[in-house]
């Protein structure tokens, strides 16, 4: 593995890269040539602030699979250009989380008892106690627009202030808010009712300028805003107007629309504290962070486990551990199928049985189409490369579409089964799998016949009419040519059976010992003569 760190880390972060045997650490300030050579054989890149990452440097790292952001904000990242080409993008939220609510937690009672004012008159020799007569927390309403990490630490710290906790956040269980003290309210109500208002959710087309002419004249007079998330959710020309009217009482911003600050309409209010984006810059934090952001990328080039990906949804090591083998299942299986249809592939349906179906299933999802798309897509015509990470677009980019069923009970052995169904032009095929013994990747049914097969190593898949001597000559013309066979099942149509394949009709998957040679070839052919063999398919699923 060959890791980049475009820009600074602690030597914390640094040590759990370097304790990975085998493993190239390119620093910073080892970066010469410039970080487009440096990425031509890299795997990781980690970056803060400071670099972009857009599709132009993109196109110079083949090889990349993972950028880690250490921080929150990913908007030096192409993140849609990153999972075209199949790359995951990681950040580290809630690391900095108890820094940023202290700096909130901060920033209230400076403005509650006007802290900047009576420093600066202090320093400039002046006792104006009176004038600085301040109000107390304790009783006052904080509403909190955004309930993640970083808004519970606030509402937490806010509760022995003996603040009322008002938040909005579609996106928390109420039982979440209410183990916080806080009160669920539409965010309408949190405009009119709180005397402080905490912003601490992310740049989205919904959240962007929710700060505006329009909600702060539904808001309560003298109400103070504090801004430690993202300066675009804040119209500031209209916050300026309010504050200058007297409407908002005052208001502390440590983020901005344009940094580094250099011209705004707060320069001039006496009532607005400023400070320069520091509401996760602790020692703390950014120790934190940078771990953090190793230890993930660490495990996702290890393990494959994705942690707090925004271009993927993330597992926990418990939930990874739970569902990789039904990853693996999935591709194995995608394969397996890839070549079983002739016509223009239409759609892809996915139905998830059993315990999977109760969890996480995009990166099966995703496997089970990489898998598909295996045999058909390469750089050579121009076609994007299906992976894990972006499978998914893959498909919607060639206009397949993507249909999802869960089914929380299953019939059979089986705890867990996927069904996957290719809808082409030319009819439809099907095949369903589970994973037995904890990690064996098995076929269940082809087609609607019934058939328990490993999808491991090299498998020739035999159509056939269902007569006499068929299963003889497989074998008989196999050990002809020097092809050892390793696992040999059988089914057969069924009557009354929704199937493709009619009655009277069989199938066969041998695992043979020998990979694609000459020999395995000269031995696919001889089977091809046989008149009750229909047809005959070579299946390169790897050893596991």
């Amino acid at each position: 593995m060959k890791i980049v760190l475009a820009e600074k880390v602690s030597p914390a972060t640094l040590a759990v890269f370097q304790q990975e045997p085998g493993w190239q650490v390119v620093t910073h300030d080892q970066i010469k040539n410039g970080l487009a050579t440096e990425l031509a054989d890299a795997d990781a890149l980690v970056v803060r602030s400071a670099v972009q990452v857009d599709a132009q440097l993109l196109e110079s790292a083949p090889k990349l699979r993972i950028i880690g952001r250490a921080g929150v904000g990913v908007d030096n990242i192409d993140t849609p250009a990153a999972t075209h080409r199949g790359i995951v993008v990681m950040n580290t939220p809630g690391a900095n989380a108890v820094a940023v609510a202290e700096l909130t937690l901060g920033l209230m009672v400076s403005m509650a008892r006007s802290v900047p004012r009576a420093n600066s008159t202090m320093h400039a020799g002046k006792w104006e106690k009176k004038s600085l007569q301040g109000s107390e927390l304790r009783g006052k309403t904080l509403g909190i627009v955004g309930l993640g990490r970083i808004g519970l630490e606030v509402a937490r710290r806010a509760a022995s202030f003996g603040m009322n906790l008002i938040g909005y956040d579609p996106f928390i269980a109420p039982v979440v808010a209410r183990e916080n003290n806080v009160t669920l309210v539409p965010i309408d109500q949190i405009f009119k009712d709180s005397d402080y208002l905490t912003l601490h959710v992310g740049l989205t087309a919904q959240t962007e300028g929710m700060i505006n002419a329009t909600s702060l004249k539904i808001m309560k007079k003298g109400i103070r805003i504090i801004n430690c998330a993202r300066g675009e959710l804040i119209v500031e020309e209209a916050l300026a107007e309010a504050i200058k009217s007297g409407h908002v009482g005052g208001a502390a911003l440590d983020v901005f629309h344009k940094e580094p600050l250099k011209d705004s309409p707060f320069f001039e209010l006496d009532n607005v504290i400023l400070s320069p984006h520091i509401a996760g810059s602790t020692d703390e934090a950014q120790e934190a962070i940078g771990i953090q952001l190793a230890r993930q990328v660490s495990d996702y080039l290890k393990l494959g486990v994705v942690q707090n990906a925004v271009n993927l949804p993330s597992l926990t090591h418990e939930e990874y551990v739970e569902v990789a083998p039904y990853i693996e299942m999935a591709e194995r299986l995608g394969h397996f199928l890839s070549h079983a249809t002739a016509g223009n592939l239409e759609s892809i349906q996915l139905t998830y049985s059993g315990r999977i179906a109760s969890g996480k299933t995009d990166l099966i999802r995703n496997a089970a189409i990489a898998g598909i798309f295996s045999g058909s897509d390469g750089n050579e015509n121009g076609a994007t490369h299906a992976n894990r990470i972006n499978a998914a677009a893959v498909a919607a980019e060639r206009g397949i579409r993507i249909q999802e069923d869960k089914k929380e009970f299953t019939t059979g052995g089986a705890g867990s089964v996927l069904k996957i169904v290719l809808h082409s032009s030319d009819g439809d095929t099907s095949a369903s799998g589970t994973v037995l013994h904890g990690s064996s990747p098995r076929l269940l049914t082809h087609d609607g016949i019934d058939i328990e097969a490993p999808l491991n190593g090299t498998l020739v898949a035999i159509r056939n009419h269902d007569v006499p001597g068929v299963i003889g000559r497989i074998g008989t013309i196999l050990g002809e040519h020097q092809v050892n066979i390793a696992n040999f099942a059988l089914g057969r149509a069924v009557a009354n059976r929704q199937q493709r394949v009619p009655q009277g009709q069989a199938l066969a998957v041998v695992q043979i010992d020998a990979p694609a040679t000459t020999t395995a070839n000269a031995a696919l052919e001889a089977l091809r003569k046989v008149e009750a063999i229909a047809s005959v398919r070579l299946i390169e699923l790897g050893k596991l």
